[in-house]
């Protein structure tokens, strides 16, 4: 069959970002003089990839477009910049015969995954060749980059000539001054790393507020983050500011590791405080199956043990109502980050207490200082949960001292919503009196666009 349209590039250029939707624009032009042009996109990868819209019409001689649209992803592509299993298929019909035909003109198109994210992996693990391809598509990616960067870029490629001669034969200027050097080098930090190694506030500043989300999970070679080179280092101002930024506090190394490992090994009790406060998920196991606990009682450090051994004790005597056991635990300290520790699932001594009903308990958390409005990784806050649980002695114990009753889950369903969908019709009603909002809270809750 004669050629129906023209694509305005034969791959699909991605900008690659850790953990944003990426998007890419596919134009498409009519070469049929008279007739309608109808087409259809399909992809290899529909678990990755939406498209927007995936099918259309183009009347003769004109042009359309489509989006392509990529999921966010936890990591890096496997292969890049092709790749080698993620592709496209636009069909093209005649639109009068589309219906009645099997006839149609078929447009394959490849994915391609570019962008500084992948430049920085790239450079970091020495891999040249990746290198060249992406600058080949890309050249303007180190031409402009800012001093920083290019010192980062310098310090990551390291004793790779051949990386180093890629990136200044593609027009990265040669940083004058200090480049990094030793750790830095030998690991692939990136300039985040090397900010928080060094304890340097004022250029993490900078770095937070240019970069964002994935970007502050940039990892080395050994899979850590800035977040485990600073809680390492013990510079717990620098961790919470990456946290704070947008960093993953819970982020694993190649290892399994998380920063609350790191800490628990150092015996840092500062650091151990600072991320549980932070919400870290003391119960995420290395690849050997050891969680935070049990590195610290493998290095003998009885002060973590006994902390984040609290913290277990609150969760328990938390689902369990045991009002005594609280308060003995918080009168010493309470440890695993205080009231707010957290589990697998996020949930703090205050959630649990609340979705099984104990109302002495929540109150008595509340009074040493948990916090009200602290979420689950789902978004709910013990407000939420109580509900859910059913327990009216519970919501208004937590109404009381001052919970939100108008909080969104991360799914956009509010206390009263949750109530009446659920039969709950008292807390509903209790959740009125006490400043429910009932236009708002009516709708059901909000599903993410693509």
């Amino acid at each position: 069959m004669e050629k129906l349209v023209e694509v305005s590039d034969q791959e699909i250029c991605i900008d690659f970002k850790l953990k944003t939707k990426c998007r890419a624009k596919v134009t498409l032009k009519s070469l049929h003089p008279t007739s309608p042009i109808s087409f259809k996109v399909q992809t290899s990868a529909p678990h990755k990839f939406l498209v927007s819209p995936p099918t259309g019409l183009l009347p003769p001689l004109s042009t359309a477009s489509f989006h392509v649209i990529l999921k966010p992803q936890p990591s890096v592509p496997h292969s890049f910049p092709r790749s080698p299993s993620d592709r496209f298929l636009i069909k093209t019909a005649i639109a009068a015969t589309a219906a009645n035909s099997t006839s149609t003109y078929d447009v394959k198109l490849r994915v391609v995954y570019v962008g500084l994210t992948l430049l920085r992996h790239a450079v970091s693990s020495g891999n040249a060749e990746a290198v060249r391809d992406l600058l080949r598509r890309q050249r303007s990616l180190v031409s402009d980059l800012a001093r920083d960067e290019a010192v980062a870029l310098v310090g990551a490629a390291g004793n790779h000539k051949d990386v180093l001669d890629a990136l200044f034969e593609a027009g990265l200027r040669r940083p004058r001054g200090k480049v990094p050097h030793g750790e830095g080098v030998s690991n692939g930090w990136s300039a985040l790393h090397a900010a928080a190694a060094e304890d340097r506030r004022e250029v993490m500043a900078k770095l937070i507020e240019r970069l964002r989300g994935g970007e502050l999970d940039a990892r080395d070679r050994e899979g850590r983050t800035a977040v485990h080179v600073a809680a390492g280092k013990g510079h717990v101002q620098m961790v919470r500011m990456l946290v704070e930024g947008g960093a993953d506090r819970d982020a694993r190394s190649g290892d399994g590791r998380t920063a609350l490992h790191r800490a628990a090994a150092n015996g840092d009790r500062d650091m151990v405080v600072a991320l549980l406060e932070m919400g870290a998920d003391c119960e995420i196991p290395t690849v050997r199956g050891q969680t935070p606990l049990d590195v610290a009682r493998d290095k003998g450090h009885r002060e973590i043990v006994e902390m984040l051994g609290r913290g277990e004790m609150m969760l328990t005597a938390a689902r369990r109502g045991d009002v005594k056991l609280l308060e003995s635990l918080l009168r010493r300290g309470g440890g695993g980050g205080g009231t707010n520790g957290r589990d697998q699932y996020g949930m703090t001594a205050l959630h649990t207490a609340a979705i099984k009903g104990h109302r002495d308990a929540v109150r008595t958390l509340i009074d040493y200082g948990a916090d009200l409005h602290a979420r689950d990784r789902e978004g709910h806050t013990p407000l939420h949960l109580a509900v859910e649980g059913g327990s009216a002695d519970a919501v208004e114990a937590l109404v009381d001292k001052g919970a939100d009753v108008n909080a969104r889950t991360g799914r956009g369903a509010t206390p009263l919503y949750m109530a009446r969908s659920m039969g709950h019709e008292a807390i509903a009603q209790l959740l009125l009196a006490n400043g429910a909002g009932s236009s708002s809270s009516h709708s059901s809750p909000s599903s993410s666009s693509p």
